[in-house]
Order: C-alpha cells, then sequence, then structure tokens
C-alpha cells in the first residue's frame, strides 16, 4: 500500500520509518542532527507552502529521504492505519 504526504506525492507504507511531529521533534538534537546531515545530502524534499507540520522519513534502495508536509502527524497515521492489514 501507499501513502499520500500531500502535493501529489505518495510513498511506498513499508518504506516508511518514522513520523515527526515538526512542532516537537527539532527540539532534539539528534533531530536536528538528521536535518541537517540530510539537508547536505539534499535528501529533503519540502511539500508545504506555510510551515511544514510533520516530517516523514522513507528508506529505500537509493537511501533515505525525508519528506516535509503540511499534513498533520495524526493525519498521516490515519492514512497509513486504513490501509495496513
Amino acid at each position: 500500500m501507499y501513502l499520500h504526504l500531500g502535493q501529489d506525492y505518495i510513498v511506498p507504507l513499508q518504506s516508511v520509518v518514522a513520523v515527526f511531529d515538526m512542532d516537537t521533534a527539532t527540539a532534539s538534537k539528534r533531530t536536528q542532527a538528521l536535518l541537517a546531515r540530510l539537508q547536505e545530502e539534499g535528501r529533503i524534499i519540502e511539500l508545504y507552502e506555510d510551515l511544514p507540520r510533520a516530517a516523514v522519513l522513507c528508506e529505500s534502495a537509493l537511501g533515505e529521504t525525508l519528506y516535509l508536509t503540511q499534513v498533520s502527524p495524526q493525519a498521516l497515521q490515519r492514512r497509513a492505519e486504513r490501509y495496513s492489514p
């Protein structure tokens, strides 16, 4: 199954490693380090117009990708649960 992240982006549900709430995640130094590393590597895709509400970390054969989306973490959870077996 797939998870719709917004702005016509979908990812395979099994590739999702974590979903972060951007209101609280950036307070952690480890999360800040992850964001900095992925930014340096050009592995962040921005799917928002104003402010991101969630960050979705995905892993594939090509490596990690972080999607910043304006969809709330709760909405992403509901979408994922709807399609989980």
